[in-house]
């Protein structure tokens, strides 16, 4: 860590030095937009496999285990459609041989979490998901478990993004996120047996064959376990320009329901320098095995704030961005809901 100053999240130039110095690799060329503020998108490759059950490795290679679970292989070039309720394992065009002092995390595009498409890297011999140990040398493969609806996904599909660490980062601080319930419309429920949804046709869905819409009772709704729904945070989000966050995915102290996803945000979301002032979180929530009545303002989620190591020479929403300046909103696959 000799390099860094400090502990901390790695800016895209950083991010660029390590893909320029060969600690990251690809197997096709490097897209333009592919780094971010604060991570890197990851792109699925040619193939996946639908696998019996998910698994960590700990002992062995991705493959191998791979090879003892795998029902089937499906050709990504060719363009695969995953079905919800099943699992999926795909090899990603990425590989990685950190430096000493350098690990990883990774967390699903929020593209990803809004369709409610469950994705988590694997790494071999890992023990742990989303986790990239400082030191690693190899592959990178990602499972897929879609739940609400099914989807089609290619070679080059991102579908989750890689977060680089220098050392420990401090904790700065953490914030709660609160619910908003105000609106005529307060969030959308999945609707269950929906069409599939290309995963990169980009307003390419009219939303009211995948979602319904909710209208709130007395600042109150109730959530039907097992159910899927976006809904917004009552506080605007904004991260400073030297910090990240991540919304911490699973809380069991604030009630019977969890936030579904956890979510990375780059430096520069919500901010006035980078013109999104204003912008609120979208939270993807699922109940628990029993029905939960959340109220107008109540705390879903957290949001942790690390330190970058320095200034990105680039903000959210420097490379265009359809999440910066957001209320409650769909994923980008969809058509602007009109009411």
């Amino acid at each position: 860590m000799s390099e860094f100053n400090a502990p901390g999240i790695l800016p895209c130039q950083s991010i660029e030095a390590l893909i320029a110095g060969g600690a990251i690799a690809s197997a096709t060329p490097w897209e333009p937009d592919q780094v971010q503020p604060a991570s890197l998108d990851l792109r699925l490759a040619g193939k996946a496999w639908r696998v019996r059950a998910s698994f960590l490795p700990r002992h062995g290679t991705v493959r191998q285990r791979i090879a003892e679970v795998a029902m089937h292989e499906l050709d990504l070039t060719k363009g695969a459609v995953l079905e919800r309720g099943c699992v999926y394992i795909a090899e990603l065009q990425e590989r990685v041989k950190l430096p000493k002092g350098v690990s990883a995390r990774a967390n699903p595009k929020s593209s990803t979490g809004r369709v409610d498409v469950f994705v988590r890297v694997i790494t071999d011999f890992g023990d742990a998901f989303d986790d990239v140990d400082e030191g690693y040398e190899g592959p990178l493969f990602m499972e897929i478990a879609p739940q609400t609806f099914s989807v089609l996904v290619r070679s080059g599909t991102r579908l989750n993004q890689l977060r680089l660490k220098a050392g420990i980062p401090a904790r700065l601080r953490t914030e709660s996120v609160g619910v908003d319930l105000t609106g005529d419309i307060a969030g959308f429920r999945g609707r269950r047996h929906a069409g599939v949804v290309d995963l990169d046709h980009e307003d390419g869905h009219d939303p009211k064959d995948f979602w319904e819409p909710l209208v709130p009772r007395n600042g109150q709704l109730l959530l039907d376990p097992g159910e899927f729904y976006i809904l917004a945070s009552k506080q605007a989000v904004e991260i400073p320009v030297m910090e990240a966050a991540e919304m911490t995915p699973i809380d069991p102290s604030v009630g019977e329901f969890r936030v579904h996803y956890a979510g990375f945000f780059d430096p520069g979301f919500g901010t006035d320098e980078a013109h999104g002032k204003g912008s609120k979180g979208v939270l993807e929530v699922r109940s628990h095995e029993t029905p939960f009545i959340l109220e107008d303002g109540q705390t879903v989620a957290r949001l942790v704030y690390e330190p970058l190591t320095e200034r990105p020479t680039r903000l959210y929403g420097d490379l265009g961005s359809h999440y910066q300046r957001q209320g409650l909103k769909l994923s980008k696959h969809f058509r602007v809901w009109e009411p």
